[in-house]
């Protein structure tokens, strides 16, 4: 008797645990999505840059004023024989200038002078500096006439006798405001005062002042 033998049909593959079916990026996408990130992520700094740059930090104009113009030294002679005037004035000038900026201010070397009916008789130099933010930085100046100066102005005779000398003084400091060290403003601020010089008593009346700034 013949025993039929069966065969059993061969066991199933076993399936691949844990292989993912993600496929791997290819670089140059990869390289892509690196580069709008960067681009994206300049943008956003310099989106806030420039925020700051016209909020903040917006450029304000610094100021100068004129805070007192005083007589320090007053001579006045009349030289009949020469027929001319001796005239020596001598005027302290306190200057305030103001930097209402976030950032600091740098001036260059600037200079004040004094003026007699539009001519020139003076003038001093003011030392360039710095003035920080929010800061006001008082400049004390002397100012001479200088009466060589004077020699071609008739009215000077006529003023003195009066015992009322017009003058004036302009003021002109220029300089820099660097906003987060990549925007430079150039600012120029000047003062203009007009005053009288009282020659019986000494001293000085009538001011006013203008000022202007110019960014």
């Amino acid at each position: 008797m013949e025993v039929a033998s069966s065969s059993s049909p061969p066991p199933p593959a076993a399936s691949k645990i844990g292989t993912s079916n993600t496929k791997a990026i290819p670089r140059p996408k990869r390289r892509r999505s690196l580069c709008i990130g960067t681009c994206a992520v300049i943008l956003v700094i310099v989106t806030v840059i420039v925020i700051l740059a016209l909020t903040v930090f917006k450029p304000k104009r610094p100021v100068t004023t004129v805070d007192s113009v005083s007589l320090k030294d007053l001579n006045a002679d009349l030289d009949i024989r020469r027929l001319r005037v001796d005239l020596n004035v001598t005027l302290d000038v306190d200057l305030s200038i103001k930097n209402p900026n976030k950032v600091g201010f740098k001036y260059r070397n600037s200079s004040a002078v004094l003026i007699y009916r539009g001519d020139q008789v003076g003038d001093v130099a003011i030392p360039g500096g710095e003035i920080s933010a929010d800061e006001t930085k008082r400049v004390n100046v002397t100012l001479t006439l200088m009466a060589d100066r004077l020699l071609s102005q008739s009215q000077v005779y006529s003023d003195v006798f009066a015992g009322a000398l017009p003058l004036s003084t302009h003021t002109r400091v220029s300089g820099r405001v660097t906003i987060l060290g990549i925007f430079k403003i150039h600012v120029v601020s000047t003062t203009w005062c007009d005053f009288t010089v009282n020659v019986s008593n000494r001293s000085v009346s009538d001011q006013s002042c203008t000022y202007k700034t110019k960014l």
